[in-house]
């Protein structure tokens, strides 16, 4: 469960890749048109196009350039939420985290929504990972 602690969308540099369509969902929710969003808000990594990032308040990491520390005092939150890419979406159901229960325990030392709130069998789990993943 969310706790919009925002550990999840800062830390090291790092990417978060958009597709076309999520491109174009951004754009639009923004009212600017693809290109316009893709010079202001994205650039191309190896692996793909991703979100740019900005520096965080302790100076030493990098936030989503969409993730939000004043809007709800002391909560982090996704200024673009409804629209988020599937790398988001999909968090923490990603392979690198659920590949043992070391890894699944480590994540949960950085976000602390894990193994709070509703719970997901495994089915739900093979959805979300697969949702962005193959």
């Amino acid at each position: 469960q969310c706790t919009m602690c925002g550990n999840c969308c800062s830390g090291p540099e790092g990417y978060v890749l958009v597709s076309d369509a999520e491109i174009a969902a951004l754009a639009a929710r923004l009212r600017m048109d693809r290109a316009e969003f893709e010079a202001k808000y994205t650039h191309v990594v190896r692996e793909g196009r991703s979100l740019l990032e900005k520096p965080a308040p302790d100076g030493r990491s990098r936030d989503c350039i969409f993730l939000d520390r004043e809007r709800v005092p002391g909560k982090a939150v996704c200024s673009v939420y409804e629209d988020r890419p599937a790398q988001c979406r999909t968090w923490p159901f990603w392979p690198s985290t659920l590949k043992s229960k070391e890894s699944w325990e480590r994540a949960g030392r950085i976000c602390p929504g894990i193994d709070q709130g509703r719970k997901y069998d495994l089915v739900q789990i093979r959805i979300q990972r697969d949702a962005f993943w193959i």
